[in-house]
Formats: structure tokens, sequence, C-alpha cells
């Protein structure tokens, strides 16, 4: 029996769908057979600080061996100073501690009032790519602005943000080293974003392992071959140079990770790895 051309692009447009969705099922699979753990009001507060470690442990073991290594070294973007011990631990412990005490009540509600719906059917890829995308502009955004209502009224500074401006040389462990209120702020953003656009589970714990990571990455100091914004054309992504450059100048490159908003808002400076 033939098909008529309008049946085989149906039939072509479903196979591929078919085969998008094949690609994250045994992803998807494997994650749903852990469902008790996944459904458990411990599981957010636990994905989050075990993937934030996990991220900084790579930069952690930089920051040792680029002392010794000079071939490491010179990927350091302030290579006069390098975070020590003495400086490491106490963010490690604060970290810990706001998790325990601020994020899991929070989470603990969250699980209470919503409770998580695992569908059996995975995303398709090209959906979870381009909600993930949506999402971290998205975040980019919002932190956009927080970032820079927080710089230009002095008191919100002095209150909320300062401490995160403590280290002017950032390092890995100096992503998550901020206030209360800065915290739950941004981990807000990034939580309220995929539940907008109604995003898949899986494509919610991509989003927030990719954010983790892009953050992790903007504190590492270091300007690595591989780092994001090499990998993004046309100056569309600042990554660590940019974020480095803030910490050390105080007063440009808001944004955490797009260039856009900076450079329609004034506020962008180039990089001095560039």
């Amino acid at each position: 029996m033939n098909c008529s051309l309008p049946d085989r692009l149906l039939l072509s447009y479903a196979m591929d769908g078919l085969r998008d969705r094949l690609c994250l099922q045994s992803l998807w699979d494997f994650v749903t057979a852990k469902e008790p753990l996944i459904k458990s009001p411990f599981f957010p507060v636990l994905f989050s600080f075990t993937a934030y470690m996990a991220f900084c442990l790579p930069y952690i073991a930089l920051d040792f061996l680029s002392t010794r290594l000079p071939n490491l070294r010179k990927y350091k973007i302030q290579p006069q100073n390098y975070p020590t011990l003495g400086m490491m631990v106490p963010c490690i412990i604060q970290s810990a501690y706001h998790h325990v005490v601020f994020i899991f009540p929070v989470t603990f509600l969250h699980w209470y009032w919503r409770p998580m719906n695992l569908p059996v059917i995975a995303p398709e890829l090209p959906k979870v790519l381009l909600e993930v995308v949506v999402c971290l502009l998205l975040f980019d955004f919002e932190y956009f602005l927080w970032h820079l209502l927080h710089h230009k009224v002095p008191w919100l500074y002095k209150t909320f943000h300062k401490v995160h401006h403590k280290h002017v040389s950032t390092f890995a462990l100096t992503t998550q080293y901020s206030g209360v209120w800065e915290l739950l702020s941004l981990g807000f953003f990034a939580a309220i974003n995929p539940v907008l656009l109604g995003c898949h589970p899986l494509t919610e714990m991509i989003f927030f392992l990719v954010n983790i990571w892009l953050s992790v990455e903007d504190h590492s100091g270091y300007d690595l071959p591989w780092s994001t914004h090499r990998l993004v054309p046309f100056g569309l992504y600042g990554g660590a140079p940019h974020h480095d450059l803030h910490h050390l100048k105080f007063k440009s490159n808001y944004a955490p990770y797009f260039t856009h908003w900076d450079k329609l808002f004034g506020t962008f400076t180039e990089s001095h790895s560039n």
C-alpha cells in the first residue's frame, strides 16, 4: 500500500520524535529506578550540595597543582593570587551550613506542597536542549537585574551582597560564599524558571546541573582552553574572565553568563584575559 507524501512526512516526523526520546529514555529509566530517593524530601538538598562539591573538586585540585606546575599556572587569571586551605575550609563549612539550615527547610516545604511527578516517557532531546538554554537566558536576566540593583543601592550591597565580594580573586568555592538572602534569591530564580516553562523533571535536573557548573566555572579563577566562553562564538558568553573582572573592579559585568545585558546597559568591560 502506497503512502501519500503528507503521510510519509508525518511518519518521518513521528520516527524522528521517537528517536529523540530514545536518546534520553535509558537515562530517564535509570533515574526513575531510584524513585524513592528522587521523591525523598532530602533529595534536592543532597543533589545540590553533591553536585556543587563535585564541580568544585577539579578546580580545588588545580589550585594546589598549579602552584607547583608552571604549565598550569599560565591559565590562572590572577596568577599572583592563590587560595589557601584556610580560605577554602570556611567556604565549605558555610555552604554545608546554608544547605542544612536554610535550603533544606525551603525544599522540604516545596516537597510537601508540590510532590514530584515522574512521568514514564523521557522528553525529546531537542526540547531538552531548547528549554535548558531558555532557562539559562531567563536566569541570566533575573540575576543581572538582582545583581545590578544590589550594587547600585548601597544599603542592599552592604546588607546582603558585600559578603560575596570578600574575595577579590575568586576561586571555585567562593561561588556559594554569600549571604542567606542572596543564596535563596538566586535559588528561587533557578527553581521557578523550569516550573514556568513546564519542563520535564529530567530537563529540570539537567538545567540545575548546568547552572551549578557554569556558576562554579565563573568563579574558578581559570581561563582554560575548553572554558565555555571559548566554545560560544562572537563574545556572547563572558565566562570566568568576565566575572573575575567584576570581582576585581566591582562596577561592571553584572550578568553571570552572557554579555548582552551588560552591553545594552553600558556596564560591560572587556575581560583582561583578552
